[in-house]
């Protein structure tokens, strides 16, 4: 029986080895995934707080810009 004992060693052995490393990609990917988060939630905070404080200015910044702006109106 002693020939079982050694292969259960064997594969616990071999299982605690990996658990490190599936550990640290673990935790690394949760880590990115919080970061990405943060850096989404952010931009919305910050394109929400400069959208209800515009001015006239940025009313009227680009008014009349089409496709082609660099005619001018030149009456072609």
């Amino acid at each position: 029986m002693r020939g079982e004992k050694d292969i259960v060693d064997m594969t616990l052995s071999g299982c605690k080895c990996g658990t490190n490393t599936i550990k640290t990609i673990g935790w690394a990917s949760v880590a990115l995934g919080v970061a990405a988060v943060g850096v989404y939630v952010g931009r919305e905070l910050r394109q929400r707080y400069k959208f209800k404080r515009r001015t006239l200015i940025d009313f009227y910044s680009h008014a009349g810009d089409g496709q082609y702006s660099a005619d001018y109106g030149v009456g072609i």
